[in-house]
Order: C-alpha cells, then sequence, then structure tokens
C-alpha cells in the first residue's frame, strides 16, 4: 500500500507539474472518450451480436434458461459491439494522447531532448496491435474453459449458480492480469522506443511479483472512469430521453463535451500512473539483477555460494536484459 500512494503522489505531481501542457493534451483523448461514452447506449441494431452468440453457446451445450448463459450473451455482445466501434480511435485518439503524454514524462527525470514523436507512436501501436490479439485470446481461451467447466458441472447436477460465481471470478482475474500486462507493454514500448511481442514479454517479466500494485494502481482511475460514464448516462442520455426531443440541445452538447474532457484527463492522469510505475519496476529489477550478479561474482571468487533455491536468472529473465 505504501508503494502505490508513493506511486500516485508522484504521478499527481507530475502531472500538476506540467499542468498546462498534460490537460491541452486531453483533447486528443476527446474523440475516443466521446466514442466510449455514446457506444455503451447508441449501438446500432446491426452491430448486436446477441443472437448469433445464442446459437452459438446453445451448439456449445449451454441451456437456453441458464442464469449465466444470459449474462454471457448480454455482456460478451455489448463489449464486442462497444470494441469494434471504438477500435478506430483507439488506434488513432488514444494512442497520439498516450505517445504525447510518454514523450514528456520520458524526459522529466533525465533533462535531455524530447524522443521523437512518430518513433513512439509507431512503437505504441505496434505494441497496441499486438495487446488486441492477446486479449482476444485470453477471452477465447477463458470461454473455452468455461464451456469445458459448465458441460461438466452440469452432469454432475451442480447449481449453475456455483458456475456464474466461479466462472465471473475467474474470468474477472484473467482478464485483470491481460489488460495490466498490456498496458504495462504500451509504456514500456514507448519508454523504450521498441514495439511488438517483445514489449508484452518484458512487461510480463517487469510486473511479476508486482501484480497486486499494479491492480491497486488501475482501481482508483477505473471507479473513477466508471463515475464519469454513470454521470454521463444521468445527465445527458437521460436527461435527453426525458426531454421527448429531436435532437439534443446546445446545453446537452456542451456538457457532454465536458464530460468526456473530464474522462479524458482521467485517461491521461493514468497513463503517467503506468509510466511512473514503469520506472518503478525498472528500477528494482535493475536492482535484483545488478544484486545476482554481485552474488554470483562473489561465488566464483569462493566468498558466496548460491543454494539451490536462491533466485537466478531465468530465461525468460534475459529477455528483458539488455545486450
Amino acid at each position: 500500500m505504501e508503494t502505490t500512494v508513493k506511486i500516485i503522489r508522484a504521478a499527481i505531481h507530475t502531472f500538476l507539474t506540467n499542468y498546462n501542457y498534460f490537460t491541452a493534451t486531453a483533447i486528443f483523448a476527446l474523440p475516443f472518450s466521446a466514442s466510449i461514452l455514446l457506444s455503451s447506449t447508441l449501438l446500432p441494431d446491426f452491430l448486436s451480436f446477441q443472437p448469433n452468440l445464442r446459437s452459438l453457446f446453445k451448439a456449445a451445450g449451454f441451456p437456453p434458461e441458464s442464469e449465466f448463459y444470459s449474462i454471457l450473451t448480454l455482456k460478451l455482445s455489448q463489449t464486442i459491439s462497444t470494441s469494434i466501434l471504438v477500435l478506430p480511435f483507439s488506434l488513432s485518439s488514444l494512442l497520439l494522447a498516450k505517445t504525447s503524454v510518454i514523450q514528456v514524462v520520458n524526459t522529466v527525470d533525465r533533462h535531455k531532448p524530447l524522443p521523437s514523436f512518430t518513433g513512439i507512436f509507431n512503437s505504441i501501436l505496434q505494441t497496441q496491435i499486438w495487446n488486441t490479439l492477446v486479449i482476444i485470446s485470453a477471452n477465447a481461451t477463458c470461454f473455452w474453459v468455461l464451456f469445458i467447466a459448465f458441460n461438466c458441472l452440469e452432469k454432475l447436477h451442480i447449481p449453475s449458480l456455483f458456475l456464474t460465481v466461479f466462472g465471473g471470478i475467474a474470468y474477472s482475474v484473467v482478464v485483470a492480469n491481460t489488460l495490466i500486462t498490456c498496458n504495462m507493454a504500451l509504456i514500456l514500448s514507448g519508454m523504450e522506443l521498441r514495439g511488438g511481442i517483445m514489449s508484452i514479454l518484458k512487461s510480463c517479466v517487469l510486473i511479476r511479483g508486482r501484480t497486486s500494485i499494479a491492480l491497486s494502481l488501475s482501481l482508483p482511475v477505473n471507479v473513477a472512469l466508471a463515475g464519469i460514464e454513470f454521470l454521463f448516462q444521468f445527465r445527458i442520455i437521460k436527461a435527453y430521453s426525458d426531454s421527448g426531443v429531436n435532437k439534443p440541445t446546445s446545453a446537452m452538447v456542451l456538457e457532454g463535451l465536458l464530460i468526456a474532457y473530464m474522462y479524458s484527463v482521467l485517461i491521461i492522469i493514468d497513463v503517467i500512473i503506468g509510466c511512473v510505475f514503469f520506472k518503478s519496476c525498472k528500477i528494482a529489477y535493475d536492482r535484483n539483477i545488478i544484486d545476482q550478479e554481485s552474488g554470483k561474482i562473489n561465488a566464483d571468487d569462493g566468498d558466496v555460494a548460491l543454494g539451490e533455491n536462491e533466485l537466478i536468472i531465468s530465461p525468460l529473465d534475459s529477455i528483458y536484459v539488455e545486450r
């Protein structure tokens, strides 16, 4: 908890130090924020995958009366539809905002010239594409395992409520860890100007043993983002539905843009927190490598002998070591 507080304090200090720049950068993320807020309510009918998912799940053995079946088809349909609508903005607007933030945060403590904006953008674009594939693979794997587990539990006459609770927890854990790793990979690729699958592997090395810290850092931002989404639903969508007008008024549009801008500012703060967390993980990793190498040198000199159960550099760690 102490480490989490220190990281958040350092991120807030960085944000306030460059307040004018970061608040202006939030405008880049405005199209992405607006698409996220609108897509949760204004999904077109042709993008509803619920009938197709029902047919697919029924063929896989899910009975239509299952509570888990109904919740899964609804949430999965919404997730797929929203992802399709938001994807163009996540590859343009969102990445432009993140590139601007990483470019400044990467030089705050080093006092060196700003790295190339194009280089950072190309790196995180490559990583974002790989992140999308990894997230899709993780979701597909979870659903495949849930299908098998559901069929086994049905044959054992175990209530579906047990699967609903257990499946929800297991799915949340897998998706949360996947998202944390992908977010770290995106920050890493921007900070080191190296994108692609290697950034994801390196992020797995850096974040190992620090997953709880990453979860505690993402929780406040995600709660705040959910609160802004609820505010948009209450102040804009509900007000528009109750007014009975054919098109939103100028006041509704301006208020909606203000709420979307608040959403964008939180995204900027989340990126800053990710950069600070990356720096702390990198420092801890480098210190760990130095300690291990020092232990090996001492062992070679006959001063210290490493035991079989002591930590050594694994093949996965060697992925991140700079050659």
